[in-house]
């Protein structure tokens, strides 16, 4: 039996996060929010804007990479992969400002994702690497909207 290659297990996996026995896409999305707390420390507004952004892009490539890599081990939308819930909370988190819009983009997120509105079943359902992304950037997009415009109306941020 070949073993799972490594280098996907981890990008997949979110480092690991997704190996989490209760609520691996919960895990995920909350290290990927505190890696965004993280590099809020060390940077601001469109600075952290730009970075997020190069993490949601280089993260759905690798993801998609390292997902389509583990397909024929682990099926088609295991649990264990959570680099979806990963791109899809720092898609949120391009709006949030501080620790928390993080908390209330997390929030957000996973109310998107586990009830799956507004199209985002209907891009669960698809087969394949990419759509395995694809339904937690629209999750992460609703979340986004939806915080934009609690910010708006509470004059926060």
């Amino acid at each position: 039996m070949k073993q799972t290659p490594v280098i996907p297990t981890i990008i997949a996996t979110g480092f690991g996060s997704g190996f989490w026995p209760w609520g691996p896409g919960t895990a995920g999305a909350i290290l990927a929010t505190a890696i965004w707390l993280g590099l809020s420390l060390c940077m601001t507004g469109w600075t952290l804007i730009a970075v997020t952004a190069v993490l949601v892009v280089l993260f759905t490539v690798l993801g998609t990479w390292a997902t389509r890599r583990l397909m024929p081990f682990w099926g088609d939308d295991p649990s264990r992969v959570v680099v979806d819930e990963m791109v899809g909370v720092w898609v949120a988190l391009l709006v949030a400002t501080d620790w928390p819009t993080a908390l209330a983009a997390l929030v957000l997120f996973r109310f998107f994702d586990i009830l799956k509105p507004l199209g985002v079943r209907a891009l669960d359902r698809r087969k394949g690497a990419f759509w395995v992304m694809a339904d937690d950037l629209l999750a992460g997009v609703y979340a986004a909207i939806v915080l934009w415009i609690l910010m708006r109306i509470f004059n926060y941020g």
